[in-house]
């Protein structure tokens, strides 16, 4: 016999096996939910119908830059491959934004594709879409978890590569990931020492995920660090992990996503909010508040001055740090100002 109940938005299932289990629903980036074991030391039986398959960034990420001279089709960028860079439209003299996926989604998937088309509405950039896919995709969510440190090598070697071949300053860089793409973001950062200019974290992973861990986006990742929390506790890690931390709407829940049991809808919001902040006029404007748990729980007692969420150019250089709250519109546009 099987018995679901819920915990803290944890769904744990509790069978007759000698331990139990805890497991958690979380969705692909196709929306579709999958029951994940979150017990690190009691993970199940690997599936034989899916066969490791080992992911070597270096040969298996992809890179597609996208500019105004190519919106919609993707030019291939590789790794230690600098006639890629030479033959292609990437322009140093341009600003440069990675785009990083999150758990199952692809290069051009709808993350990606809707934050790239607000980029390229907003400015002449080089918008680099990061396809991890293969570390990224697998069915197993732990799997594609370990991957994120990899991933973020693997894209750090990119950087290498745009910085000696193509003339880019790290300044001129940011690098924006969704979920555990958020990770992955924070790993580049690691790999060039904090050099990075900005890093966008939006609502970081939280299943097996934790503050201080190596893996994890953490402050010290770039010369400016961000996260945007909307499914915190969740779906999303639960503690800051940025320089500056937003919490919209207290970021455990979003209005307008109505009966969100798994949490996918709030989740997904953190991209959503992002791409309309370098794209719309209508500021996220957020109040700096006394403590998280204050946020969590909807509320905020002002302590210091107010600042933008995300938006183009980032609040790098601007002083802009701790726990943020905003409220926003159920329905884009979402901004209020």
């Amino acid at each position: 016999m099987i018995t679901l109940f819920a915990f803290l938005g944890v769904l744990v299932i509790a069978t007759a096996l000698p331990l139990e289990q805890s497991w958690q629903l979380v969705p692909h980036s196709d929306g579709h939910l999958h029951l994940v074991n979150i017990n690190p030391y009691n993970l199940p039986d690997p599936d034989p119908q899916e066969p490791d398959r080992r992911f070597i960034p270096e040969s298996d990420m992809l890179f597609l830059l996208f500019t105004r001279a190519n919106p919609t089709s993707a030019q291939f960028l590789e790794i230690g491959n600098p006639s890629s860079i030479a033959n292609s439209h990437f322009n140093p003299a341009r600003p440069t934004r990675f785009l990083i996926h999150g758990w199952g989604g692809s290069g051009t998937g709808g993350t990606n594709s809707g934050m790239r088309n607000s980029l390229l509405a907003a400015g002449d950039f080089n918008v680099i879409a990061v396809d991890w896919s293969v570390g990224g995709g697998s069915s197993n969510y732990v799997a594609a978890r370990n991957e994120v440190g990899p991933a973020g090598t693997g894209l750090g070697l990119m950087i290498d590569d745009l910085i000696q071949y193509g003339g880019v300053d790290v300044n001129d860089i940011y690098v924006i990931g969704f979920s555990l793409g958020g990770h992955v973001a924070g790993n580049a950062g690691k790999r060039h020492g904090g050099r990075i200019n900005t890093i966008i974290s939006l609502d970081p992973a939280g299943p097996l995920f934790s503050a201080g861990q190596d893996d994890a986006v953490s402050p010290t990742d770039g010369q400016y660090v961000e996260t945007i929390m909307t499914n915190a506790g969740l779906l999303g890690i639960n503690v800051p992990l940025g320089q500056a931390n937003f919490y919209p709407n207290g970021g455990r829940t979003q209005p307008g996503c109505g009966i969100d049991i798994s949490g996918n809808c709030a989740h997904s919001r953190a991209p959503l909010f992002y791409g309309e902040s370098v794209s719309q006029s209508v500021p996220f404007r957020s109040t700096r508040c006394a403590s998280l748990d204050e946020v969590l729980e909807g509320n905020c007692t002002p302590s210091g001055a107010d600042a933008n969420m995300g938006g183009e150019p980032s609040n790098h250089g601007r002083g802009v740090n701790g726990i943020y709250f905003l409220t926003t519109n159920e329905e884009a546009p979402f901004a209020r100002g």
